[in-house]
C-alpha cells in the first residue's frame, strides 16, 4: 500500500494525504505537481522514471478495515538527496526519452 508521503521531495511543499497536486512515480519517490512540470520535466530525479497523479486514500471508512482511519498516511518527510545542478543534469539527459521507453 502506498506510503503518502507528506511533502514535496525537492521543494518541501506540504502534500496531504487529499492532495491533487501529489505526484509519485513507480518507486513512490513524492513531489508536487509545480516542481515535475517546471523544474523536473516529468523525469524522477531518484530513479529516471516518469510521474503518475497520487491516489487519494478515502478518509472514511467505506469498507470494514479500510481508509485513512486505519492505514493513515506517513508523517515521514522524505527530502531529495541530490543538489539542484545533480537534478538539472539529470533531467537534461532522461527527458528527452518517453517515460514509456526510459
Amino acid at each position: 500500500m502506498l506510503q503518502l508521503r507528506p511533502n514535496c521531495e525537492l521543494c518541501d511543499a506540504d502534500l496531504p494525504p487529499d492532495s491533487q497536486d501529489a505526484r509519485i512515480c513507480s518507486y513512490e519517490c513524492t513531489f508536487c505537481a509545480d516542481c515535475v512540470e517546471t523544474t523536473l520535466h516529468n523525469v524522477c530525479p531518484n530513479c529516471g522514471g516518469g510521474f503518475a497523479p497520487r491516489p487519494i486514500r478515502p478518509a472514511r471508512e467505506y469498507r470494514t478495515g479500510l481508509g485513512l482511519i486505519h492505514h493513515p498516511a506517513s508523517e515521514k518527510r522524505v527530502r531529495s538527496v541530490y543538489g539542484a545542478r545533480d537534478i538539472a543534469a539529470f533531467v537534461n539527459n532522461v527527458k528527452p526519452i518517453p517515460p514509456e521507453q526510459r
